[in-house]
């Protein structure tokens, strides 16, 4: 079930749009214009909020969600994204790179990139055409470092510069409507250029961290082109021609699970997701067995564990939903 709220501003002045979720792949979607995918990895129930302020140009938005996730991410496309997560939170990845409190996120717009984020984490975004980027560059004499920008997915901020911005943006996400847009979307964007002004890149340090990539990249493609079949960690040995051990260190330094636990855990979100689209006669147990899960009873016990309703409870909110 997903929830919407329009906080309306004057005439001429910026809004906030709050709209809220208790699914995880369901408020993947809520993000205006980004492709998402949003598996949940931690244990409970689900609730996530996102308060975004749009314009014609540039997006800005915070993110709240309560559980772990594993999140597969596409900005649209001719634009550039930050990401800034709060203070005093726990590491998340991206691409498998630890995002320390130092550090933003940057990603081309039409290219897909993978998050990693801890139970109750909270990011501040902002997106930019890139037309209007260069633009406003131009007008501020800021010069834009592009490959800097498109080749890593870390950046490294001043610890001024990165306070300044999460105040900037704290302020226009919880009172835009005392502002006028045009001065609100002024503020913004030379936020944005004063972070890109003083970023420096946070590349992968070690040829180790693309080994073990390549080595979670390839077992998580096997895995996705076998969803039906039971797999064992010799099964994803065998297949990255690794050890165990190896395979062990890749998955947890890269996604910060195992290689059993995300194998569960992204076949019990694919259940999930074909359940919240069933029609109310489907089969639980045909739907599980198309993701590799043949004991009913333990499927059930797991499910429940991780998203803290039995698959039935979901496959019912998915026919109401279909309905309303």
């Amino acid at each position: 079930m997903t929830g919407l709220e329009d906080i309306f501003a004057p005439k001429g002045c910026a809004s906030v749009v709050l709209k809220e979720a208790f699914d995880a792949d369901l408020h993947a979607g809520n993000l205006t214009n980004w492709q998402q995918e949003y598996d949940q990895t931690s244990r409970g129930g689900f609730y996530g909020k996102i308060a975004e302020l749009p314009f014609e140009d540039l997006q800005v938005f915070q993110e709240s969600t309560s559980q772990a996730l594993q999140q597969k991410c596409v900005v649209w496309p001719d634009s550039v994204w930050l990401g800034i997560p709060l203070a005093q939170q726990e590491e998340s990845r991206i691409n498998g790179l630890s995002v320390r409190s130092e550090h933003i996120m940057c990603r081309p717009g039409d290219c897909e990139f993978e998050l990693t984020t801890p139970q109750d984490y909270e990011l501040f975004g902002m997106v930019v055409q890139l037309e209007t980027l260069n633009h406003m560059a131009g007008i501020h004499g800021v010069e834009l470092n592009w490959a800097e920008l498109n080749a890593h997915g870390r950046l490294s901020l001043p610890d001024k510069t990165l306070n300044d911005v999460r105040f900037v943006l704290d302020r226009s996400l919880q009172g835009a409507s005392a502002m006028p847009e045009r001065l609100t979307r002024d503020l913004l964007m030379t936020a944005l250029l004063e972070v890109l002004k003083t970023e420096q890149p946070a590349p992968a340090q070690t040829q180790s961290y693309h080994h073990r990539k390549m080595v979670v990249d390839a077992a998580r493609a096997w895995i996705n082109e076998n969803s039906d079949t039971p797999v064992t960690v010799t099964d994803l040995c065998q297949v990255t021609n690794v050890s165990r051990r190896t395979l062990q260190y890749a998955f947890e330094s890269i996604l910060s699970i195992s290689p059993i636990q995300y194998l569960r855990m992204s076949r019990l979100n694919g259940v999930r997701r074909a359940l919240l689209v069933a029609p109310s006669s489907a089969s639980i147990a045909d739907i599980a067995a198309n993701w590799g899960f043949w004991h009913m009873s333990q499927f059930a016990k797991d499910y429940r564990l991780l998203f803290g309703e039995l698959p039935s409870s979901t496959l019912d909110q998915g026919s109401s939903n279909s309905k309303a």
